[in-house]
């Protein structure tokens, strides 16, 4: 597990640093303590990792500037602040989770095993992805995607207007995120069940979902029986 820690004030970054250290023990690759936005900002483009801790007030920087660009990125990001309020703005761009001030190491580690055991978010209650497109940021609204493929490590975005947008999270990482609403219906597609028309069976017993655009996605043969289920 390669985590950085993104904390202005020493005395609680070393508090977190001890706590993560304790919590992932061996399985901790590596654990780095930056302290302001830009230099955050410039480590995460040139390294590979695993979670993010992010503070929401650096040194009066304000933490979203660097959540938009985090939250597009490959690996998951919690939150560790005292601003309560910002919590649900936070869940919307799709974070794993957000753990008050002041905490424990006790919810610091529900919040690692979220992380870790590859749990579902309950409650989500995500209103966007974060994509890149040209050297920023974009924010695709939920609404607006009808199914998610699996493309190696990245994930392909097919969405309403009929574009089709890269993502740099896995499909594992985005089921953990999305509600309920989306479904793993095959080991490489996610897709929004409100979008599902009707199931078909073809010859050789191949489960295809049919969707309201006319698109047809494969349904794994393990799935078949809760999909159907959760159609009638």
């Amino acid at each position: 597990m390669n985590v950085l820690i993104v904390e202005d004030e020493l005395r609680i970054a070393k508090r977190i640093e001890r706590m993560t250290r304790d919590i992932f023990g061996s399985t901790l690759q590596s654990l780095k303590h930056i302290n302001t936005l830009h230099e955050a900002l410039r480590h995460i483009e040139n390294s590979e990792l695993d979670l993010v801790l992010l503070d929401l007030n650096l040194n009066g920087d304000n933490g979203f500037d660097l959540l938009t660009k985090a939250v597009s990125e490959s690996f998951h990001t919690i939150i560790i602040s005292a601003y309560k309020d910002q919590a649900i703005t936070a869940f919307e761009h799709g974070v794993l989770d957000f753990v008050p001030k002041p905490f424990n190491q006790d919810r610091l580690a529900q919040a690692f095993n979220r992380a870790t055991a590859k749990e579902k978010v309950e409650n989500s209650k995500i209103r966007f992805l974060g994509i890149k497109k040209k050297g920023r940021m974009q924010l695709v609204p939920i609404e607006d995607i009808i199914y998610i493929k699996g493309a190696g490590v990245y994930t392909e975005l097919f969405l309403t207007d009929g574009r089709k947008e890269l993502h740099d999270k896995s499909l594992e990482k985005l089921e953990q995120l999305l509600s309920y609403s989306f479904e793993r219906i095959h080991k490489s597609y996610l897709v929004k069940m409100s979008e599902v028309k009707e199931i078909n069976v073809s010859s050789g017993s191949k489960y295809m979902a049919e969707l309201k655009n006319g698109e047809r996605i494969p349904i794994g043969r393990t799935k078949y029986k809760d999909i159907k289920a959760k159609l009638l």
